[in-house]
């Protein structure tokens, strides 16, 4: 490459990188990315896009066999798992393609190969045509993360797979072990019980979805042991003795509840417990950038002990969400660039979703948390039973929080079980952003009918003036 010179170095092009990268470009800079894999990251290509294309074919699976309850008559229900999957990569393709676009659009260089710093403004790249170095005033490491795997639980693709083999099965489970009750393995656990397969989510902690609000995680509970899920609650799986085979091998987990290890017989286990960042062979020893469990450490402007080094997204630490990541990106663009008024991204105003069924969202604090942090609170609640639109959609199985600051009228937090949610949740999102008051959200007029309804409602509720319960 005859000029290796830039403003700006981006290594990695998940949700974090690319959208740094662009929007560097916006503001004037010289923007050069490096990629190892797939442009658009594992969440495009393996992780957020893909996992909800075929959520959405079991949802729609799911609908199918209930046509009888909306007046309609359906022939014989079934599903091609290879049609799904083929829809799902198909999905992830369209849109990692557009990221290419997307870059060459804005002027920036992307380069395929593998990014490690040499010195704080110096990249070496390995690509399949050699090596190069590209110099900047300040590089962003945008490296992401991957599955964390245990001793003994470790993935074969075989027996017991990641999130990747998951997308990409090689055949129906008939009886699967989710180890891990998080967004990544609630979601796997409810896709593939959707389709019919005998599943058992194992989750060491006291409550499935340990990050949600309290009430939240027992509604969901309740809802996917009515689908038929087998949850168990702090359970550790100890151990996996595998028998593989062509023709259809077993797995035997070492399940300890109560003091108790039982063994229990599955076919496949998916492992879902948490992930590491990907630190590893990027230089960050050599320029003694300080990392904490396998995530480089960052003030709140993402910036690392070493002058013109930022770190972004997952490689950064928690909420390890995509959107979380693209903010960030967008933020170290416009302080790199020396924009006016940038600000730090608050965890506690991103929003998480989860895909299952029941889907899941919430913003800010649990009221657990708001409570422990010193609040004195107002809680509202608001069910979809109570609501037309949800009513008339079939989806009457819901929930809506909302926790306030008694003091002051400031929304904490919210919380949401139930169709649809994880779109309900930016109101509330926006709400929080806008610094809202319970008395702003009340005078809000939203319209009927709509899901949104119940968003006024759970507001009305936490100060007893909820009219439709």
């Amino acid at each position: 490459m005859a000029d290796s010179s830039f403003d700006l170095v981006v290594i990695g092009a998940g949700p974090g990188g690319y959208v740094c990268a662009i929007r560097a470009a916006q503001l004037g800079l010289k923007v050069a990315v490096v990629e190892r894999e797939h442009m658009g990251g594992i969440c495009l290509n393996w992780g957020c896009i893909p996992t909800k294309a075929m959520l959405r074919s079991s949802e729609i699976f799911h609908l199918m066999q209930r046509a009888g309850e909306f007046g309609l008559k359906a022939g014989s229900v079934g599903y091609d798992l290879d049609g799904i999957v083929k829809r799902s990569r198909a999905v992830a393709a369209q849109l990692s393609g557009g990221i290419g676009h997307l870059l060459k659009k804005n002027k920036v260089t992307a380069i395929m190969g593998e990014a490690a710093l040499i010195a704080a403004n110096t990249v070496s790249v390995k690509t399949d045509k050699g090596s190069q170095t590209l110099t900047a005033k300040n590089v962003v490491i945008a490296t992401g993360a991957r599955a964390r795997e245990l001793p003994g639980l470790e993935a074969d693709g075989d027996l017991v797979w990641t999130y990747k083999t998951a997308l990409t099965p090689p055949r129906m489970p008939k009886k699967l072990l989710v180890i891990g009750s998080g967004a990544i393995g609630i979601e796997f656990a409810s896709f593939y019980n959707t389709l019919g397969c005998e599943t058992t989510v194992v989750e060491v902690m006291d409550r499935v979805l340990p990050v949600e609000d309290a009430e939240i995680s027992a509604f969901a509970k309740k809802a996917f042991k009515k689908q038929g899920m087998k949850i168990m609650e702090k359970s550790m799986v100890k151990k996996l003795d595998r028998a593989p085979s062509k023709s259809g091998g077993k797995v035997t987990a070492h399940i300890e509840a109560g003091g108790k290890i039982e063994k229990h017989e599955f076919d496949t286990v998916i492992s879902a417990v948490g992930i590491v960042g990907n630190v590893e062979n990027i230089g960050l020893e050599a320029l003694g950038i300080t990392v904490d469990r396998t995530h480089i450490v960052t003030d709140g402007f993402c910036r690392t002990n070493v002058p013109g080094v930022f770190a972004i997204g997952d490689i950064a630490g928690a909420p390890w969400l995509a959107h979380k990541a693209s903010h960030e990106g967008v933020m170290v663009a416009e302080l790199i660039a020396g924009q006016k008024d940038v600000h730090p991204v608050k965890p506690e105003s991103i929003a998480g979703c989860t895909y299952c069924q029941p889907q899941v969202a919430s913003v800010g604090y649990t009221e657990a948390k708001a409570k422990e942090l010193g609040y004195k609170v107002k809680v509202g609640r608001f069910p979809f039973i109570g609501n037309g639109k949800a009513i008339a959609l079939g989806e009457p199985e819901g929930m809506i929080k909302t926790v306030f600051d008694e003091k002051t009228g400031e929304l904490l937090g919210a919380h949401m079980v139930g169709a649809e949610v994880t779109e309900l949740i930016q109101g509330y999102v926006v709400g929080r952003t806008l610094e809202t008051t319970e008395a702003e959200l009340m005078n809000t007029v939203f319209p009927h009918p709509t899901l949104s309804e119940m968003m006024h409602e759970a507001v009305l509720d936490a100060y007893h003036r909820a009219i439709h319960i």
